[in-house]
């Protein structure tokens, strides 16, 4: 009996103009209600390298780009024939008990672009399961059970990486997380110092620049605290899930300070934006502690983490990494942005500081001195902590078509992260954009500040007086 095939197009024809409504009926109703109260329920139909395109055809230069999923921007056409080619090739995916065969070759490349002394690789599908993992390989490998994290930490929202997560508003009404765990300030050596002098410590994860509000550490504090969790039995786990595959201007974040972590989680980019893909490298004598017999040789696994579509997306992303030169790109475009938007926003009294590294930047705002901007601030503030960005942002996207996002909950930090092809050009127009939108902000009362109040006003009718969203995964 002959199926009738299924047909994509019409599925996309059926629903076209209705995926807000389908959210709203079917997966999150809370969801669908924020993206229409803030504005960011464009209908987008295409996307392609750092662009998005709506029904009307008009270009958006996406400065989320998928949390830092596109490092090679979307739908990129070599990883895609990649994919497609290895649909073609009915090649024997996920024999069970048998040899992975591409999970091998991915995991030889990652060693040899990887920090030295990783000499192994874990695969999952993301980075909260690759956080998890690492979780579980430290503590079997040191024989002890703490793991120490920092304020703001963001680590996925598994129970287990939840209860290192150091962003209150994810945690709360979960009930009890894991008692197992220590929260210190980040770059703050003498709090970590005297976290790990209990002893019981078995690993201290940190992000080498954290995804929320986009902080980053002093030159020495990476180095420093290694060399106190080695000096403690402590191992150190570097969570480059955001920051890996080239983000910051390097391969990995790590390598700007020079250190060699015990363990490294990535995730988001590898897997080229097609495939979801995670990985955990670590040191060889973890490894063999953890996979220590053949009796324990599959002691932690995930079904689909060696698939190999996934694999062949990991492979075919790194080959263009590397031919298109993408990491030395991001260190020269960001250089670029980050000249650019200080130039811009530089005479602007509201703006207090333009930080990043490679295509992660932030732009943070402060309290201004005028009283009459000070009104307006103190206004959206007492509202609800998370207004003022939304304020930029908003018309940011309907005026500009530039999308982004607020750096984090109760932050007043702006976070761009696009797809690492961002041009000269881009990076220009992103500038101009910023300037509109935050000069636009020094007129009180006018449009972005009327923006914000009847933005605080619906998030208070609806979201009865909670934080405006920031993303999950940012």
């Amino acid at each position: 009996m002959q199926s009738n095939p299924f047909r994509l197009d019409g599925v996309l024809a059926s629903h076209s103009g209705r995926t807000v409504q389908s959210h709203a009926e079917y997966v999150n109703p809370a969801y669908a209600q924020m993206l229409r109260t803030i504005g960011f329920d464009a209908d987008y139909v295409r996307g392609y390298g750092a662009y998005l395109f709506d029904a009307e055809g008009q270009r958006y230069i996406d400065c989320l780009g998928g949390y830092g999923v596109y490092a090679l921007g979307r739908n990129h056409p070599g990883i895609g024939r990649a994919i497609q080619d290895a649909i073609g090739s009915d090649l024997p995916s996920l024999p069970g008990i048998g040899p992975f065969r591409l999970a091998g070759a991915l995991a030889e490349e990652l060693v040899r672009i990887a920090p030295d002394g990783l000499g192994k690789v874990y695969f999952c599908n993301s980075g909260t399961e690759g956080v998890e993992a690492a979780i579980k390989m430290a503590r079997r490998a040191t024989g002890n059970r703490r793991v120490i994290f920092c304020d703001r930490a963001y680590h996925g929202l598994t129970l287990g990486a939840l209860s290192i997560n150091g962003n209150d508003e994810f945690r709360d009404g979960f009930g009890p997380l894991s008692e197992f765990t220590t929260r210190i300030p980040f770059n703050d050596l003498a709090a970590l110092e005297s976290a790990l002098s209990a002893g019981d410590v078995a690993a201290f994860i940190v992000e080498p620049i954290q995804g929320k509000g986009v902080n980053i550490p002093d030159n020495d504090y990476l180095q420093n605290a290694l060399k106190l969790c080695h000096r403690h039995k402590a191992l150190l786990i570097v969570d480059e899930v955001q920051t890996g595959i080239g983000r910051t201007g390097k391969m990995f974040a790590c390598e700007h300070w020079g250190i060699e972590p015990d363990i490294m989680v990535i995730a988001k980019a590898l897997g080229g934006g097609y495939i979801p893909s995670g990985a955990v490298l670590m040191k060889d004598w973890i490894c063999n502690r953890v996979f220590s017999s053949m009796s324990r040789c599959c002691v932690h696994q995930v079904t689909f983490g060696m698939n190999d579509l996934a694999m062949v997306a990991g492979l075919a992303t790194l080959h263009y990494i590397r031919e298109e030169r993408i990491v030395e790109h991001t260190a020269s475009v960001g250089e670029s942005l980050l000249a650019h938007l200080r130039s811009r926003l530089q005479p602007y009294e509201m703006v207090k500081s333009v930080r990043g590294k490679g295509l992660m930047v932030a732009i943070e705002f402060g309290p201004p001195r005028s009283p009459g901007l000070r009104v307006g601030w103190e206004l959206l503030h007492k509202m609800d902590q998370s207004l003022f960005c939304q304020a930029i942002l908003m018309p940011l996207l309907s005026d500009h078509r530039i999308l982004a996002q607020v750096a984090g909950h109760r932050l007043d930090v702006i976070k761009l992260i696009p797809p690492l092809v961002l041009s000269e050009n881009d990076a220009i127009e992103i500038a101009k954009a910023f300037e509109a939108t935050v000069a636009a902000c020094h007129r009180f009362p006018g449009p972005a500040w009327e923006v914000g109040r009847k933005l605080g006003t619906a998030a208070m009718k609806r979201f009865g007086h909670q934080n405006a969203p920031a993303g999950a995964a940012s």
